[in-house]
């Protein structure tokens, strides 16, 4: 879902007076913010995966070579995105927080 789509399908809070309290461009900042929180997390798993396998040994037959070592990256990079995109392991929740906070946004 693009940021415009989930703002304009995020609703929107009335006060007394009839103004919106959470503006389309707050909306959009919010959705830029949590969309980095998601990328920043997906790269830390990411990093971390790549660890975990590097001293993995994989069989000769159907394994190894030039090819494998190649792509282990991508294959890393992409569980990370699955990882981050499903729900994490609550890296981005902090790192949303904490950007909104800065920004002198509520949760």
């Amino acid at each position: 879902m693009s940021l415009l789509a989930a703002a304009i399908a995020a609703p929107t809070v009335i006060d007394t007076v009839g103004k919106t309290a959470a503006s389309t461009a707050e909306l959009l900042k919010r959705g830029k913010i949590r969309e980095t929180a998601q990328k920043f997390e997906a790269s830390f798993l990411s990093v971390m995966m790549q660890s975990m396998t590097a001293g993995m040994k994989t069989p000769e037959i159907g394994g190894g070579g030039a090819g494998e070592d190649m792509f282990k990256s991508l294959l890393a990079e992409e569980m990370a995105k699955q990882v981050s995109k499903a729900g994490g392991i609550g890296v981005a929740a902090s790192v949303q927080k904490e950007m909104l906070k800065m920004q002198g946004l509520k949760e």
